[in-house]
């Protein structure tokens, strides 16, 4: 069953250079994650500080796999220490069906 991942980030004004090179530290991992099918990182116009990734896995399994991965853990801890709290993760799946 194909996923998708939303990652929230509200990212402060003064952290947002410090920032991108972690995102793209991340994203460069994740694509040779296996289960591992797109990403892309989407800009607020309405709130300039908040960023919603959304991130497409072959299977929740592939996404937890990654979740737990230890390089990934690392860069998300630095996102974290930059945000001042913690990236908030929300799984979904294709239509109505179980």
């Amino acid at each position: 069953m194909v996923v998708k991942v939303f990652i929230k980030r509200v990212v402060p004004e003064d952290r947002a250079k410090e920032m991108i090179p972690l995102f793209r530290q991340m994203r460069v991992l994740a694509t040779n994650q296996s289960g591992y099918i797109s990403g892309e990182t989407l800009k607020s116009l309405d709130r300039p500080d908040s960023f919603l990734v959304i991130s497409t896995w072959q299977s929740p399994e592939y996404w937890e796999k990654w979740l737990l991965n230890q390089e990934r853990r690392e860069i998300q801890d630095k996102i974290d220490a930059l945000l001042g709290g913690r990236t908030e993760y929300e799984m979904f799946h294709y239509g109505f069906g179980e």
